[in-house]
Formats: structure tokens, C-alpha cells, sequence
């Protein structure tokens, strides 16, 4: 099983790093630090919205510039301001990440008032001019995903999915098929399956791992980002990256 997948001309570890509950401390600037300089992370997400803006400024402040690390973030998830309420938050994101280029922005979510054509015709816009690399759109269906690759390359679906809460299974299978990273958000989140407990025994692994690893199993696109503020915790996630699941492995833990 790979361990990294290519997004654009730029290959990414396929476990990356959530950050929606990342305030702006001087530990958790030393965290994101210590992420990237001591493990194989090199892909991390966050949002305008996240912890009031904290989360954008954490990793600005403590990696901004970088060239080396992917940092996706996401705008325009509440229904007010329309598309000039998304230039604003986008606008915003760059002054807290601190670059003058993003390498990945999704529409957060799509609204009566923000229709993903629209969105996208924004981050179109952005993309053209280079201060955008890649765009993205999340929580969606596969109708809206088509709407938004007729106005721009998606390079990116953020869905909530895990081995407990399969409602996007469609998307995931249209994601594989066109060769678009999915980025399945709350990745963990739920009680585990019966099997989890008792193949997570035979491969000296926590049930943590396992749901990870039948994850990358599931798809060769998928890219979890499972949040954490521990490092060793982080560096426990990344080790499902060596684990190989069997397919009648798999397919108990679906049952």
C-alpha cells in the first residue's frame, strides 16, 4: 500500500494533520513545529472558522514561510455574505497564514445564497492570478462536485467519513475513479466496529490504527486527517501508514 499520493506535482504523506481545535499558544505553535520537523506530516488542515481564526494564525505563525508542508483550509461555511463574504475570509486566511499563496482552499459548504458556481468562480479567479494552487469542496454529493469541475479543476472532496459512517461511500467510489483526493474528515469519530478490538490484537496495533489503515485500504485517494494537540498521539496515527490490512480483514470490519 503507498504511503503518499500526488497532489498537483507535489506528493503528500496520505495521513495529514486536523486542526479544528488548535488555539494560538505558544505550545501549540511548538506542536505544529515539532509535527513537521519530527514526523513524516507534511499535509495539515484547518479553516477560517476554526477556534475564531486561532487555528490559521497557530500554523502561520509557527510555519509560515514553508515551502516543504501542505496546508488546505476552507471558506465560506457560513450561509451570510455570499461570494463577497468568501473573498473577505479568504483574504483573512492569507493574512493569518502568512503567505501570499495557498496551496489548497475548499468552498467549506455550499448554500442557497454561495452555489458551489459561484464559489468556484471565485476561487477560479484567485487560481488564475497564482494565489491559489488547488481548490477543493467539501461535504458534498457527486452532482455538486460535477457542477464545480465544469467551472475549475477539483483537486480535492473533504467528506466526514470513517469505517462507522459510510453515507458517501458514491462519492468516495466517483473521487477514486477520477483520480480526486478525498479527505475524510472526523476519520475516527464513533464507537468501533465488533472486529476492530480483535484485529487491532493480531497486528500488535490500537483500534485507532486499524480504522486508519482500513481507511487507506478503502482507496488509493484517500487522505485522512484524524485532529490531535499530542505529538505522540500524531506519531501513533502515522504508524497506520505500515500496516496492511487483508481484504476478508476489511470487509469484518464493515460487516
Amino acid at each position: 500500500m503507498a504511503s503518499t499520493v500526488t497532489l498537483g506535482d507535489v506528493e503528500i504523506t496520505r495521513i495529514g494533520l486536523g486542526t479544528n481545535r488548535l488555539t494560538d499558544t505558544r505550545e501549540n505553535r511548538s506542536f505544529i513545529e515539532e509535527a513537521v520537523n519530527g514526523t513524516a506530516v507534511d499535509f495539515i488542515d484547518t479553516a477560517h472558522l476554526y477556534t475564531g481564526g486561532e487555528s490559521e494564525r497557530t500554523i502561520g505563525g509557527a510555519l509560515a514561510p514553508s515551502g516543504d508542508i501542505v496546508v488546505g483550509t476552507k471558506g465560506g461555511y457560513n450561509a451570510g455574505g455570499g461570494v463577497e463574504g468568501m473573498r473577505a475570509e479568504l483574504e483573512e486566511s492569507f493574512e493569518r497564514l502568512g503567505v501570499d499563496t495557498i496551496d489548497l482552499y475548499y468552498q467549506h459548504r455550499v448554500h442557497p445564497d454561495l452555489e458551489v458556481e459561484d464559489a468556484m468562480g471565485l476561487l477560479k479567479e484567485y487560481r488564475d492570478s497564482g494565489r491559489i494552487a488547488h481548490i477543493g469542496v467539501s461535504e458534498v454529493g457527486v452532482e455538486e462536485i460535477e457542477r464545480a469541475r465544469r467551472v475549475v479543476p477539483v483537486a480535492v472532496v473533504q467528506n466526514e467519513y470513517s469505517v462507522v459512517q459510510r453515507k458517501w461511500d458514491e462519492v468516495l467510489d466517483y473521487c477514486t475513479a477520477e483520480g480526486i483526493l478525498f479527505v475524510p474528515y472526523f476519520p475516527l469519530r464513533g464507537e468501533d466496529p465488533p472486529a476492530v478490538a480483535e484485529i487491532a490484537e493480531s497486528h500488535g496495533a490500537t483500534p485507532s490504527q486499524i480504522r486508519l489503515a482500513w481507511l487507506l485500504h478503502r482507496s488509493p485517494t484517500m487522505v485522512p486527517i484524524p485532529g490531535t494537540l499530542s505529538l505522540e498521539h500524531l506519531k501513533e496515527n502515522l504508524a497506520a501508514l505500515e500496516i496492511e490490512l487483508t481484504d476478508e480483514e476489511c470487509q469484518r470490519l464493515t460487516r
